[in-house]
Protein backbone atom coordinates (compact mmCIF):
# COMPACT_ATOMS: atom_id res chain seq x y z
CA UNK A 1 0.00 0.00 0.00
CA UNK A 2 0.82 3.04 -1.12
CA UNK A 3 1.28 5.89 1.99
CA UNK A 4 -0.40 9.60 1.26
CA UNK A 5 2.22 11.74 2.46
CA UNK A 6 3.66 14.87 1.60
CA UNK A 7 7.28 14.11 2.57
CA UNK A 8 7.46 10.66 0.70
CA UNK A 9 8.17 12.08 -2.62
CA UNK A 10 11.44 14.21 -0.83
CA UNK A 11 12.32 10.99 0.51
CA UNK A 12 12.16 9.11 -2.34
CA UNK A 13 13.93 11.22 -4.74
CA UNK A 14 16.74 10.83 -1.92
CA UNK A 15 16.96 7.37 -2.45
CA UNK A 16 17.11 7.91 -5.97
CA UNK A 17 19.72 10.73 -5.75
CA UNK A 18 21.81 8.36 -3.44
CA UNK A 19 21.49 5.09 -6.27
CA UNK A 20 22.87 7.79 -8.86
CA UNK A 21 19.43 7.69 -10.86
CA UNK A 22 18.94 11.08 -10.66
CA UNK A 23 20.96 13.75 -9.72
CA UNK A 24 21.25 16.42 -6.62
CA UNK A 25 19.88 19.86 -8.84
CA UNK A 26 17.30 17.38 -10.45
CA UNK A 27 15.73 16.50 -7.05
CA UNK A 28 15.78 19.81 -6.52
CA UNK A 29 14.02 20.92 -9.32
CA UNK A 30 11.49 18.17 -8.78
CA UNK A 31 10.92 19.34 -4.89
CA UNK A 32 10.34 23.02 -6.27
CA UNK A 33 7.65 21.67 -9.22
CA UNK A 34 5.96 19.30 -6.74
CA UNK A 35 5.57 21.98 -4.40
CA UNK A 36 4.29 23.94 -7.43
CA UNK A 37 1.14 21.59 -8.55
CA UNK A 38 0.06 21.04 -4.90
CA UNK A 39 0.55 16.97 -5.79
CA UNK A 40 -1.12 17.41 -8.72
CA UNK A 41 1.74 15.06 -10.12
CA UNK A 42 3.63 12.31 -8.86
CA UNK A 43 7.77 12.49 -8.25
CA UNK A 44 7.88 9.91 -11.13
CA UNK A 45 6.17 12.09 -14.06
CA UNK A 46 7.46 15.13 -13.09
CA UNK A 47 11.20 13.82 -13.65
CA UNK A 48 10.46 12.04 -16.65
CA UNK A 49 7.66 14.45 -18.28
CA UNK A 50 9.09 17.92 -16.80
CA UNK A 51 13.11 16.67 -16.29
CA UNK A 52 13.10 14.75 -19.54
CA UNK A 53 14.55 11.35 -17.27
CA UNK A 54 13.97 8.07 -19.07
CA UNK A 55 10.49 7.00 -17.52
CA UNK A 56 11.78 3.11 -17.69
CA UNK A 57 14.71 3.53 -15.41
CA UNK A 58 13.02 6.06 -13.08
CA UNK A 59 9.57 4.04 -12.56
CA UNK A 60 11.49 0.57 -12.33
CA UNK A 61 14.32 2.47 -9.61
CA UNK A 62 10.92 3.91 -7.38
CA UNK A 63 9.36 0.00 -7.97
CA UNK A 64 12.53 -1.28 -6.93
CA UNK A 65 12.50 1.33 -3.36
CA UNK A 66 8.62 0.49 -2.93
CA UNK A 67 10.26 -3.59 -3.17
CA UNK A 68 8.14 -4.16 -6.16
CA UNK A 69 8.49 -7.49 -8.30
CA UNK A 70 9.65 -6.34 -11.90
CA UNK A 71 9.09 -8.80 -15.28
CA UNK A 72 10.14 -8.34 -18.44
CA UNK A 73 6.95 -9.36 -20.32
CA UNK A 74 8.41 -8.55 -23.43
CA UNK A 75 10.79 -11.67 -23.29
CA UNK A 76 7.15 -14.12 -22.88
CA UNK A 77 4.95 -15.65 -25.29
CA UNK A 78 1.69 -15.51 -24.21
CA UNK A 79 -0.94 -18.40 -25.22
CA UNK A 80 -3.83 -18.41 -26.39
CA UNK A 81 -5.66 -19.06 -22.83
CA UNK A 82 -3.37 -16.81 -21.05
CA UNK A 83 -4.71 -14.03 -23.60
CA UNK A 84 -8.40 -15.63 -23.00
CA UNK A 85 -8.05 -15.10 -19.15
CA UNK A 86 -6.96 -11.50 -19.27
CA UNK A 87 -9.96 -10.87 -21.37
CA UNK A 88 -12.27 -12.43 -19.56
CA UNK A 89 -11.45 -10.60 -16.46
CA UNK A 90 -10.99 -7.25 -18.35
CA UNK A 91 -14.38 -7.70 -19.77
CA UNK A 92 -16.15 -9.05 -16.11
CA UNK A 93 -15.58 -5.40 -15.03
CA UNK A 94 -18.25 -2.81 -15.01
CA UNK A 95 -17.68 -0.70 -17.73
CA UNK A 96 -16.60 2.34 -16.09
CA UNK A 97 -14.39 0.71 -13.81
CA UNK A 98 -12.51 -1.33 -16.74
CA UNK A 99 -12.38 2.31 -18.41
CA UNK A 100 -10.35 2.95 -15.28
CA UNK A 101 -8.10 -0.01 -15.38
CA UNK A 102 -7.30 0.55 -18.90
CA UNK A 103 -6.30 4.16 -18.49
CA UNK A 104 -4.09 3.27 -15.52
CA UNK A 105 -2.52 0.19 -18.00
CA UNK A 106 -3.48 -2.34 -14.89
CA UNK A 107 -3.66 -5.54 -16.09
CA UNK A 108 -4.14 -8.81 -14.92
CA UNK A 109 -1.07 -11.19 -15.30
CA UNK A 110 -1.89 -14.92 -13.33
CA UNK A 111 -1.70 -15.66 -10.24
CA UNK A 112 1.32 -15.59 -7.74
CA UNK A 113 3.17 -18.88 -7.17
CA UNK A 114 3.59 -18.66 -3.55
CA UNK A 115 -0.25 -18.33 -2.79
CA UNK A 116 -3.05 -19.26 -5.30
CA UNK A 117 -6.03 -17.23 -3.76
CA UNK A 118 -3.36 -14.04 -4.64
CA UNK A 119 -3.93 -12.32 -8.15
CA UNK A 120 -0.87 -10.77 -9.91
CA UNK A 121 -1.25 -7.43 -12.08
CA UNK A 122 1.40 -6.00 -13.77
CA UNK A 123 1.51 -2.15 -14.55
CA UNK A 124 3.68 0.49 -15.43
CA UNK A 125 3.10 2.80 -11.97
CA UNK A 126 2.61 0.46 -9.06
CA UNK A 127 2.84 3.73 -7.15
CA UNK A 128 -0.14 4.47 -8.50
CA UNK A 129 -2.39 6.21 -5.79
CA UNK A 130 -5.32 4.65 -7.15
CA UNK A 131 -4.74 1.49 -7.49
CA UNK A 132 -6.34 0.48 -4.01
CA UNK A 133 -9.77 2.25 -4.87
CA UNK A 134 -10.00 0.56 -7.53
CA UNK A 135 -9.38 -3.20 -6.41
CA UNK A 136 -11.57 -1.97 -3.61
CA UNK A 137 -14.67 -1.44 -6.02
CA UNK A 138 -14.40 -4.86 -7.56
CA UNK A 139 -14.01 -6.58 -4.10
CA UNK A 140 -10.53 -7.71 -4.87
CA UNK A 141 -8.47 -7.86 -1.22
CA UNK A 142 -5.21 -9.85 -2.10
CA UNK A 143 -3.44 -8.67 -5.00
CA UNK A 144 0.37 -8.57 -5.76
CA UNK A 145 1.49 -5.07 -8.16
CA UNK A 146 4.78 -6.41 -10.28
CA UNK A 147 6.55 -3.26 -12.95
CA UNK A 148 6.70 -3.58 -16.31
CA UNK A 149 7.60 -1.24 -18.76
CA UNK A 150 4.78 0.79 -20.33
CA UNK A 151 5.61 0.18 -23.83
CA UNK A 152 5.36 -3.37 -23.40
CA UNK A 153 2.26 -3.13 -21.54
CA UNK A 154 0.67 -0.81 -24.03
CA UNK A 155 2.11 -3.68 -26.93
CA UNK A 156 0.15 -6.77 -24.50
CA UNK A 157 -3.08 -4.22 -24.32
CA UNK A 158 -2.90 -3.97 -27.89
CA UNK A 159 -2.95 -8.04 -28.86
CA UNK A 160 -5.45 -8.50 -25.64
CA UNK A 161 -8.37 -5.89 -26.99
CA UNK A 162 -7.28 -4.53 -30.39
CA UNK A 163 -8.18 -0.53 -30.23
CA UNK A 164 -11.51 0.44 -31.87
CA UNK A 165 -11.27 3.15 -34.02
CA UNK A 166 -15.03 4.71 -33.57
CA UNK A 167 -14.90 7.53 -36.47
CA UNK A 168 -14.10 4.01 -38.45
CA UNK A 169 -17.23 2.67 -37.12
CA UNK A 170 -18.85 5.96 -38.59
CA UNK A 171 -17.49 5.63 -41.88
CA UNK A 172 -18.82 2.48 -42.38
CA UNK A 173 -22.25 3.57 -41.26
CA UNK A 174 -22.35 6.57 -43.27
CA UNK A 175 -20.67 4.95 -46.32
CA UNK A 176 -23.81 4.62 -48.47
CA UNK A 177 -25.13 7.91 -47.26
CA UNK A 178 -22.62 10.20 -49.51
CA UNK A 179 -22.03 10.72 -52.91
CA UNK A 180 -21.12 14.13 -54.71
CA UNK A 181 -21.94 13.41 -57.83
CA UNK A 182 -19.72 14.30 -60.85
CA UNK A 183 -20.77 16.20 -63.78
CA UNK A 184 -18.85 14.89 -66.96
CA UNK A 185 -17.85 18.56 -68.23
CA UNK A 186 -14.52 19.96 -68.42
CA UNK A 187 -16.24 23.07 -66.97
CA UNK A 188 -16.36 21.44 -63.96
CA UNK A 189 -16.03 24.51 -61.24
CA UNK A 190 -16.29 24.49 -57.56
CA UNK A 191 -19.25 25.28 -56.17
CA UNK A 192 -19.03 26.68 -52.88
CA UNK A 193 -22.74 26.32 -51.34
CA UNK A 194 -22.13 21.92 -53.29
CA UNK A 195 -19.26 21.69 -51.62
CA UNK A 196 -20.42 22.93 -47.95
CA UNK A 197 -23.26 20.91 -47.94
CA UNK A 198 -20.40 17.98 -48.61
CA UNK A 199 -18.21 19.32 -45.72
CA UNK A 200 -20.87 18.92 -43.26
CA UNK A 201 -21.58 15.33 -44.11
CA UNK A 202 -20.13 13.13 -41.10
CA UNK A 203 -18.81 10.40 -43.47
CA UNK A 204 -15.53 12.72 -44.09
CA UNK A 205 -15.20 14.53 -41.16
CA UNK A 206 -14.99 10.98 -39.37
CA UNK A 207 -12.79 9.86 -42.03
CA UNK A 208 -10.17 12.90 -41.38
CA UNK A 209 -10.33 11.57 -37.75
CA UNK A 210 -10.20 7.98 -38.22
CA UNK A 211 -6.98 8.82 -40.27
CA UNK A 212 -5.43 10.45 -37.40
CA UNK A 213 -5.98 7.62 -35.36
CA UNK A 214 -4.71 4.70 -37.36
CA UNK A 215 -1.91 6.48 -38.12
CA UNK A 216 -0.94 7.00 -34.60
CA UNK A 217 -1.76 3.51 -33.70
CA UNK A 218 0.43 1.94 -36.92
CA UNK A 219 3.01 3.95 -36.17
CA UNK A 220 2.91 6.04 -39.48
CA UNK A 221 5.75 9.33 -39.37
CA UNK A 222 3.56 10.93 -42.15
CA UNK A 223 0.27 10.39 -44.07
CA UNK A 224 -0.24 11.89 -48.00
CA UNK A 225 -3.84 12.36 -48.73
CA UNK A 226 -4.34 13.19 -52.58
CA UNK A 227 -6.94 13.39 -55.31
CA UNK A 228 -6.89 10.15 -57.69
CA UNK A 229 -9.11 11.21 -60.66
CA UNK A 230 -12.29 12.67 -60.22
CA UNK A 231 -14.59 11.31 -57.38
CA UNK A 232 -11.21 9.86 -55.82
CA UNK A 233 -9.09 10.83 -52.58
CA UNK A 234 -6.49 8.34 -51.15
CA UNK A 235 -4.68 8.42 -48.17
CA UNK A 236 -1.52 6.54 -47.52
CA UNK A 237 0.37 6.07 -44.91
CA UNK A 238 4.38 6.21 -44.57
CA UNK A 239 5.20 3.19 -42.41
CA UNK A 240 9.24 2.45 -41.92
CA UNK A 241 9.97 4.91 -44.94
CA UNK A 242 7.40 3.47 -47.76
CA UNK A 243 4.26 4.38 -48.16
CA UNK A 244 1.44 2.50 -48.27
CA UNK A 245 -2.16 2.55 -49.06
CA UNK A 246 -4.83 2.72 -46.22
CA UNK A 247 -7.72 4.02 -47.85
CA UNK A 248 -9.58 4.98 -51.12
CA UNK A 249 -12.51 7.04 -50.35
CA UNK A 250 -15.07 6.94 -53.83
CA UNK A 251 -18.04 9.11 -55.25
CA UNK A 252 -16.52 12.10 -52.78
CA UNK A 253 -15.00 14.82 -54.09
CA UNK A 254 -11.28 15.86 -53.25
CA UNK A 255 -12.12 19.29 -52.90
CA UNK A 256 -14.38 18.25 -49.94
CA UNK A 257 -12.67 16.43 -48.24
CA UNK A 258 -9.70 19.20 -48.48
CA UNK A 259 -12.11 21.54 -46.88
CA UNK A 260 -12.75 19.06 -44.11
CA UNK A 261 -8.73 18.82 -43.25
CA UNK A 262 -8.57 22.79 -43.67
CA UNK A 263 -11.62 23.23 -41.33
CA UNK A 264 -9.94 21.05 -38.95
CA UNK A 265 -6.10 22.68 -39.33
CA UNK A 266 -5.21 25.44 -37.20
CA UNK A 267 -3.38 28.59 -38.98
CA UNK A 268 -4.96 27.70 -43.03
CA UNK A 269 -7.61 29.18 -45.32
CA UNK A 270 -9.72 26.88 -46.39
CA UNK A 271 -11.23 29.23 -49.26
CA UNK A 272 -7.22 29.64 -50.30
CA UNK A 273 -6.81 26.97 -53.01
CA UNK A 274 -3.67 28.82 -55.05
CA UNK A 275 -0.73 28.60 -52.63
CA UNK A 276 1.00 26.55 -50.12
CA UNK A 277 -0.16 26.58 -46.70
CA UNK A 278 0.85 25.40 -43.40
CA UNK A 279 -0.79 24.79 -40.21
CA UNK A 280 -0.93 22.06 -37.23
CA UNK A 281 -3.80 19.85 -35.47
CA UNK A 282 -3.56 18.52 -31.44
CA UNK A 283 -5.37 15.71 -30.48
CA UNK A 284 -5.73 13.37 -28.04
CA UNK A 285 -5.41 9.64 -28.59
CA UNK A 286 -5.34 6.67 -26.77
CA UNK A 287 -4.46 9.23 -23.90
CA UNK A 288 -1.50 11.31 -25.03
CA UNK A 289 -1.55 14.05 -26.98
CA UNK A 290 -0.13 13.87 -30.38
CA UNK A 291 0.39 17.33 -32.77
CA UNK A 292 0.76 16.50 -36.22
CA UNK A 293 1.75 19.17 -39.00
CA UNK A 294 0.25 19.88 -41.90
CA UNK A 295 1.66 20.73 -45.37
CA UNK A 296 -0.91 21.82 -48.12
CA UNK A 297 -0.05 21.93 -51.81
CA UNK A 298 -1.66 23.22 -55.09
CA UNK A 299 -1.51 20.62 -57.97
CA UNK A 300 -2.53 20.76 -61.41
CA UNK A 301 -4.77 17.94 -62.41
CA UNK A 302 -6.44 17.27 -66.08
CA UNK A 303 -9.13 18.98 -65.46
CA UNK A 304 -7.87 22.93 -65.50
CA UNK A 305 -10.98 24.23 -63.56
CA UNK A 306 -10.44 22.13 -60.96
CA UNK A 307 -8.83 23.33 -57.49
CA UNK A 308 -6.65 19.87 -56.13
CA UNK A 309 -4.12 19.26 -53.61
CA UNK A 310 -2.04 17.52 -52.07
CA UNK A 311 -1.98 17.34 -47.80
CA UNK A 312 1.01 15.64 -46.11
CA UNK A 313 0.66 15.40 -42.26
CA UNK A 314 3.34 14.67 -40.59
CA UNK A 315 2.90 12.68 -36.82
CA UNK A 316 5.01 14.27 -34.02
CA UNK A 317 4.57 12.29 -31.11
CA UNK A 318 6.68 12.85 -27.90
CA UNK A 319 6.54 9.01 -27.18
CA UNK A 320 8.59 8.50 -29.92
CA UNK A 321 11.90 10.69 -28.09
CA UNK A 322 14.88 9.43 -27.18
CA UNK A 323 16.54 11.41 -24.29
CA UNK A 324 19.18 8.33 -24.27
CA UNK A 325 22.40 8.35 -26.37
CA UNK A 326 23.13 5.01 -26.03
CA UNK A 327 19.59 4.27 -27.77
CA UNK A 328 20.60 6.22 -31.08
CA UNK A 329 22.38 2.84 -32.36
CA UNK A 330 25.91 4.61 -32.19
CA UNK A 331 29.07 2.08 -32.18
CA UNK A 332 31.45 2.45 -29.86
CA UNK A 333 33.53 4.91 -31.66
CA UNK A 334 30.64 7.00 -32.69
CA UNK A 335 29.14 6.79 -29.23
CA UNK A 336 33.05 8.04 -27.56
CA UNK A 337 33.60 11.22 -30.55
CA UNK A 338 29.97 12.23 -30.06
CA UNK A 339 30.14 12.23 -26.47
CA UNK A 340 33.49 14.05 -26.07
CA UNK A 341 31.93 16.86 -28.86
CA UNK A 342 28.86 17.67 -27.50
CA UNK A 343 30.08 17.94 -23.68
CA UNK A 344 32.81 21.08 -25.17
CA UNK A 345 31.98 24.13 -23.77
CA UNK A 346 31.81 25.98 -27.33
CA UNK A 347 31.84 24.72 -31.06
CA UNK A 348 28.94 23.39 -33.00
CA UNK A 349 28.06 19.70 -33.71
CA UNK A 350 26.27 19.42 -37.58
CA UNK A 351 23.70 16.51 -38.05
CA UNK A 352 23.65 15.71 -42.34
CA UNK A 353 21.23 13.54 -44.02
CA UNK A 354 18.01 13.80 -45.80
CA UNK A 355 14.43 14.86 -44.69
CA UNK A 356 13.29 12.18 -42.13
CA UNK A 357 16.75 10.31 -41.22
CA UNK A 358 16.00 10.88 -37.80
CA UNK A 359 18.37 14.87 -37.18
CA UNK A 360 15.91 16.01 -34.81
CA UNK A 361 15.79 12.82 -32.60
CA UNK A 362 19.29 12.79 -32.75
CA UNK A 363 19.81 16.71 -31.76
CA UNK A 364 16.71 16.12 -29.06
CA UNK A 365 19.09 13.57 -27.25
CA UNK A 366 21.95 15.27 -27.76
CA UNK A 367 20.53 18.33 -26.09
CA UNK A 368 19.38 16.18 -23.08
CA UNK A 369 23.12 15.21 -22.53
CA UNK A 370 23.96 18.78 -22.32
CA UNK A 371 20.69 20.02 -20.46
CA UNK A 372 21.40 21.72 -16.81
CA UNK A 373 19.30 24.33 -14.79
CA UNK A 374 23.11 26.35 -14.83
CA UNK A 375 22.84 26.62 -18.62
CA UNK A 376 20.55 28.90 -21.03
CA UNK A 377 19.43 26.68 -23.93
CA UNK A 378 17.59 28.02 -26.67
CA UNK A 379 16.26 26.02 -29.80
CA UNK A 380 14.90 28.41 -33.17
CA UNK A 381 13.08 25.69 -35.26
CA UNK A 382 11.05 26.13 -38.15
CA UNK A 383 8.00 24.23 -37.36
CA UNK A 384 9.20 23.13 -34.04
CA UNK A 385 8.73 19.58 -34.05
CA UNK A 386 9.16 18.49 -29.94
CA UNK A 387 8.57 19.84 -27.17
CA UNK A 388 12.10 19.70 -24.90
CA UNK A 389 11.55 20.65 -21.40
CA UNK A 390 14.06 22.45 -19.96
CA UNK A 391 14.77 24.71 -22.85
CA UNK A 392 13.28 27.84 -24.29
CA UNK A 393 12.25 27.17 -27.72
CA UNK A 394 11.45 30.47 -30.18
CA UNK A 395 8.01 30.90 -31.53
CA UNK A 396 8.44 31.63 -35.02
CA UNK A 397 5.68 34.08 -36.81
CA UNK A 398 4.86 36.26 -39.64
CA UNK A 399 6.20 38.79 -36.86
CA UNK A 400 9.51 37.34 -36.26
CA UNK A 401 10.62 34.95 -39.14
CA UNK A 402 13.90 32.51 -38.82
CA UNK A 403 16.43 35.07 -39.75
CA UNK A 404 15.19 37.24 -37.39
CA UNK A 405 14.69 34.82 -34.49
CA UNK A 406 18.56 33.65 -35.49
CA UNK A 407 20.53 37.29 -35.49
CA UNK A 408 18.41 37.99 -31.94
CA UNK A 409 19.38 34.87 -29.85
CA UNK A 410 22.64 36.14 -29.64
CA UNK A 411 21.30 39.31 -27.63
CA UNK A 412 19.45 36.91 -25.21
CA UNK A 413 22.47 35.28 -23.00
CA UNK A 414 22.72 31.49 -24.66
CA UNK A 415 24.85 29.10 -23.47
CA UNK A 416 23.72 26.57 -26.03
CA UNK A 417 21.95 27.00 -28.90
CA UNK A 418 20.20 24.82 -31.42
CA UNK A 419 19.42 25.94 -35.11
CA UNK A 420 16.86 23.56 -36.66
CA UNK A 421 18.74 23.78 -39.96
CA UNK A 422 21.21 25.39 -41.91
CA UNK A 423 19.12 27.31 -44.73
CA UNK A 424 21.58 29.32 -46.37
CA UNK A 425 24.78 31.76 -46.20
CA UNK A 426 23.24 34.54 -43.56
CA UNK A 427 22.30 31.33 -41.42
CA UNK A 428 25.44 29.55 -41.39
CA UNK A 429 27.42 32.58 -40.77
CA UNK A 430 25.55 33.30 -37.55
CA UNK A 431 25.84 29.52 -37.03
CA UNK A 432 29.11 29.78 -37.30
CA UNK A 433 30.12 33.06 -35.28
CA UNK A 434 27.76 31.54 -31.91
CA UNK A 435 30.18 28.33 -32.70
CA UNK A 436 32.99 30.89 -32.18
CA UNK A 437 31.90 33.46 -29.25
CA UNK A 438 31.48 30.77 -26.83
CA UNK A 439 28.31 28.54 -27.30
CA UNK A 440 27.77 24.95 -28.16
CA UNK A 441 25.59 24.76 -31.38
CA UNK A 442 23.74 22.48 -32.60
CA UNK A 443 22.12 22.66 -36.42
CA UNK A 444 21.44 20.14 -39.27
CA UNK A 445 22.57 20.46 -43.06
CA UNK A 446 21.38 18.63 -46.23
CA UNK A 447 24.36 16.85 -47.66
CA UNK A 448 25.02 13.47 -49.54
CA UNK A 449 27.57 12.27 -46.37
CA UNK A 450 29.73 13.97 -43.49
CA UNK A 451 32.87 15.22 -45.34
CA UNK A 452 30.21 17.19 -47.96
CA UNK A 453 29.35 19.26 -44.78
CA UNK A 454 32.96 21.04 -45.24
CA UNK A 455 32.61 21.78 -48.86
CA UNK A 456 28.92 23.07 -49.03
CA UNK A 457 29.82 25.75 -46.22
CA UNK A 458 33.06 26.62 -48.01
CA UNK A 459 30.79 27.58 -51.19
CA UNK A 460 28.32 28.98 -49.17
CA UNK A 461 31.29 31.85 -48.36
CA UNK A 462 32.33 30.32 -45.10
CA UNK A 463 36.53 31.37 -44.64
CA UNK A 464 37.96 28.26 -44.12
CA UNK A 465 39.64 29.14 -41.20
CA UNK A 466 36.00 29.95 -39.49
CA UNK A 467 35.28 26.05 -40.76
CA UNK A 468 38.30 24.03 -39.55
CA UNK A 469 38.07 25.78 -35.58
CA UNK A 470 34.21 26.66 -35.39
CA UNK A 471 33.44 22.64 -35.93
CA UNK A 472 33.28 20.03 -33.36
CA UNK A 473 31.61 16.99 -34.91
CA UNK A 474 29.52 16.47 -38.34
CA UNK A 475 27.30 13.16 -37.84
CA UNK A 476 26.01 11.75 -41.59
CA UNK A 477 22.98 10.16 -40.85
CA UNK A 478 20.09 7.57 -42.57
CA UNK A 479 17.44 5.50 -41.29
CA UNK A 480 17.16 1.61 -42.73
CA UNK A 481 14.62 -1.20 -42.19
CA UNK A 482 15.27 -3.93 -39.64
CA UNK A 483 14.10 -7.27 -40.76
CA UNK A 484 11.06 -8.76 -38.98
CA UNK A 485 12.56 -10.87 -36.44
CA UNK A 486 9.71 -13.48 -37.04
CA UNK A 487 9.92 -14.12 -40.47
CA UNK A 488 13.44 -13.33 -41.81
CA UNK A 489 14.96 -15.94 -43.54
CA UNK A 490 18.62 -16.97 -44.17
CA UNK A 491 19.90 -16.26 -48.21
CA UNK A 492 20.45 -20.08 -49.49
CA UNK A 493 23.32 -20.00 -52.16
CA UNK A 494 23.70 -16.45 -52.43
CA UNK A 495 25.70 -14.63 -55.39
CA UNK A 496 28.86 -13.47 -53.96
CA UNK A 497 29.19 -10.66 -56.62
CA UNK A 498 25.67 -8.86 -55.10
CA UNK A 499 27.92 -8.80 -51.58
CA UNK A 500 31.12 -7.76 -53.14
CA UNK A 501 29.66 -4.79 -55.20
CA UNK A 502 28.14 -3.60 -51.62
CA UNK A 503 31.83 -3.58 -50.45
CA UNK A 504 32.10 -7.01 -48.55
CA UNK A 505 35.15 -8.78 -48.58
CA UNK A 506 35.21 -12.05 -49.74
CA UNK A 507 36.41 -13.14 -45.70
CA UNK A 508 32.88 -11.15 -44.80
CA UNK A 509 31.23 -13.16 -47.22
CA UNK A 510 32.62 -16.54 -46.52
CA UNK A 511 31.45 -16.15 -42.46
CA UNK A 512 28.40 -14.12 -42.23
CA UNK A 513 25.09 -15.29 -42.97
CA UNK A 514 22.77 -12.57 -44.70
CA UNK A 515 19.02 -12.65 -44.36
CA UNK A 516 16.12 -11.96 -46.54
CA UNK A 517 12.71 -10.45 -45.85
CA UNK A 518 9.79 -13.03 -45.84
CA UNK A 519 6.27 -11.70 -45.08
CA UNK A 520 4.29 -12.69 -42.10
CA UNK A 521 1.00 -10.72 -40.46
CA UNK A 522 3.46 -9.32 -37.56
CA UNK A 523 5.55 -7.16 -40.19
CA UNK A 524 5.38 -5.17 -43.67
CA UNK A 525 6.32 -6.83 -46.62
CA UNK A 526 9.51 -8.64 -44.18
CA UNK A 527 9.99 -5.31 -42.08
CA UNK A 528 9.05 -4.09 -38.53
CA UNK A 529 11.06 -0.56 -37.82
CA UNK A 530 14.02 1.11 -38.31
CA UNK A 531 16.91 1.74 -37.16
CA UNK A 532 19.84 4.93 -37.33
CA UNK A 533 23.38 4.67 -38.84
CA UNK A 534 25.93 7.16 -38.59
CA UNK A 535 29.19 8.73 -39.83
CA UNK A 536 30.83 10.19 -37.58
CA UNK A 537 33.57 13.04 -38.41
CA UNK A 538 35.45 14.38 -35.56
CA UNK A 539 37.79 17.29 -36.08
CA UNK A 540 41.35 16.56 -35.85
CA UNK A 541 44.47 18.90 -35.91
CA UNK A 542 45.27 16.55 -39.39
CA UNK A 543 41.29 17.60 -40.82
CA UNK A 544 41.43 21.08 -39.79
CA UNK A 545 45.29 21.42 -41.64
CA UNK A 546 43.09 20.06 -44.99
CA UNK A 547 40.84 22.58 -44.37
CA UNK A 548 43.12 25.11 -43.66
CA UNK A 549 45.36 24.46 -46.70
CA UNK A 550 42.10 24.39 -49.64
CA UNK A 551 42.11 26.17 -52.43
CA UNK A 552 39.86 26.52 -54.86
CA UNK A 553 37.94 23.49 -53.50
CA UNK A 554 37.89 21.45 -51.00
CA UNK A 555 39.57 17.92 -51.22
CA UNK A 556 36.41 15.82 -50.05
CA UNK A 557 38.53 12.70 -50.38
CA UNK A 558 41.03 13.54 -48.19
CA UNK A 559 39.31 14.96 -45.32
CA UNK A 560 37.56 11.21 -45.81
CA UNK A 561 40.85 9.17 -45.75
CA UNK A 562 42.22 10.64 -42.53
CA UNK A 563 38.82 10.39 -40.83
CA UNK A 564 38.73 6.82 -41.76
CA UNK A 565 42.45 6.40 -41.16
CA UNK A 566 41.32 7.28 -37.23
CA UNK A 567 38.25 4.91 -36.88
CA UNK A 568 35.50 6.61 -39.00
CA UNK A 569 32.84 3.94 -40.79
CA UNK A 570 31.47 5.78 -43.49
CA UNK A 571 27.08 5.35 -43.65
CA UNK A 572 28.05 1.99 -46.24
CA UNK A 573 30.15 0.54 -44.06
CA UNK A 574 27.93 1.23 -40.78
CA UNK A 575 24.85 -0.51 -43.30
CA UNK A 576 26.97 -3.30 -44.36
CA UNK A 577 27.66 -4.23 -40.10
CA UNK A 578 23.98 -4.68 -39.85
CA UNK A 579 23.56 -6.95 -42.95
CA UNK A 580 26.34 -9.05 -40.82
CA UNK A 581 24.25 -8.68 -37.95
CA UNK A 582 21.60 -10.14 -39.36
CA UNK A 583 19.54 -7.07 -38.31
CA UNK A 584 19.13 -5.87 -42.24
CA UNK A 585 19.34 -7.18 -45.28
CA UNK A 586 21.35 -6.54 -48.48
CA UNK A 587 18.81 -4.82 -50.13
CA UNK A 588 18.41 -1.97 -47.30
CA UNK A 589 22.33 -1.65 -47.34
CA UNK A 590 21.93 -0.91 -51.41
CA UNK A 591 18.59 1.22 -50.92
CA UNK A 592 20.18 3.72 -48.39
CA UNK A 593 23.94 4.13 -49.05
CA UNK A 594 26.08 4.51 -51.76
CA UNK A 595 30.01 4.51 -52.03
Amino acid sequence: MIQDDQNLPTAIGEMLEKDGVISREALQKAANILAQNGGQKSLGEVLVKDLGYDRNRIFQAISKIYAFRSIDISKITFSEGWINFIQRFLQSLDQKIRKEFLKNKIVPFGYSERNKNILMFITPDPTNRYIEDFFRQVGINKYELVYSKLEDVDNLLAKVLPKENEFLDFVKEASEEMSVAEEETDDNKIDEEELDAAVNQSLLVNLFEASLIEAVRQGASDLHILPNKDAVTEIHFRIDGKLKLWHRQEGTRPEAFFAVIKDRTKNVDRFEWETAQDGFIQRVIDGYIIRFRVSILPIVSSALARKFESVVIRVLDDRKVITDLGKLGLDDYARKEFKKAITKPQGIVILTGPTGSGKSTTLVAALHQVMTSEKNILTVEDPVEYNIPGARQLRISHKMNFDQAIRSILRHDPDIVMVGEIRDAKTAEIAIKMANTGHLTFSTLHTNDAPSVVSRLYKMGIEPFLIAYAINLVVAQRLMRKLCKICKRPIENIDPEYPLSLGFTKEEIKKATFYEPAGCPKCNNGYSGRLAIHEVLPFTQEIRHIIMHSAMEVDEDAIKESAIKNGMKTLRAAARQRAINGISSLDEVAAVTTD
